[in-house]
């Protein structure tokens, strides 16, 4: 077993059925003041590059600040509608079961996502998935715009080796993000992007879902 595994979030550990995408459009008008009309591409990208990309389709200034105001706005609507978001989206099938057997084998694990971190937290609690997670070495969109960046920085807090570690994640991107950062990475086929795709983007394995327990084991260790 690796000494970390590290874990994408949205389609990797769960899902919220189009909800997330109503969450952000909520926290983009509280930070803006602007209704939004087009939301830039969420695949395997960061919340910062996200709200840099949708304010250049509507024509607005981006810098830091807003991007302070939207990841506050955004962790608020997430407490907000936790209840919602609880009975609208669901953890993905096996992902309690994995989490808890590698607790249970002494594997230390947190999570690597372009969510903000209060927004992140908020998910994972309200399915009950942050039991077995050391959220505090984990790395979010707040932390960095790229993959690479934000697996440095979960490393770093963890004082764990690239070669120590394994990161589980649903896109091109997390598993390109694995190898810039010398992480072995294991794609999930639970998104957007077919197991083919993923096969295609260079993954130590693909997972069609994390339904077998033992089968996740296995690939991960």
């Amino acid at each position: 077993m690796p000494e970390l595994v590290l874990w994408d979030v949205d389609h990797t550990l769960m899902a919220t059925r189009g909800l997330g995408r109503d969450l952000w459009a909520q926290a983009w008008h509280k930070a803006t003041g602007v209704e939004l009309r087009e939301q830039a591409s969420v695949t395997g990208s960061t919340e910062r590059v996200i709200l840099r990309e949708t304010a250049r389709l509507h024509d607005l200034p981006y810098s830091d600040e807003l991007f302070e105001s939207f990841a506050a706005a955004l962790g608020a609507v997430h407490v907000q509608r936790a209840a919602e978001l609880r009975e609208h989206g669901h953890a993905l099938p096996g992902a309690a079961a994995a989490l808890v057997r590698l607790a249970e084998q002494g594997v230390r694990q947190t999570v690597v996502t372009g969510n903000v971190r209060a927004a992140a937290e908020v998910k994972l609690a309200v399915f009950g998935l942050d039991t077995y997670l050391r959220l505090e070495v984990g790395a979010y969109g707040e932390d960095g715009e790229t993959r690479p960046e934000l697996l440095r920085a979960a490393l770093a807090r963890s004082s764990v080796r690239p070669e120590d570690a394994v990161f589980l994640g649903d896109t091109p991107a997390d598993v390109e993000g694995g190898r810039d950062a010398g992480v072995r990475t294991v794609a999930v086929a639970t998104g957007r992007t077919s197991a083919a795709e993923l096969r295609g983007s260079g993954a130590v394995a693909v997972l069609d879902n994390l339904v077998d327990t033992d089968g996740v084991l296995a690939v991960i260790g």
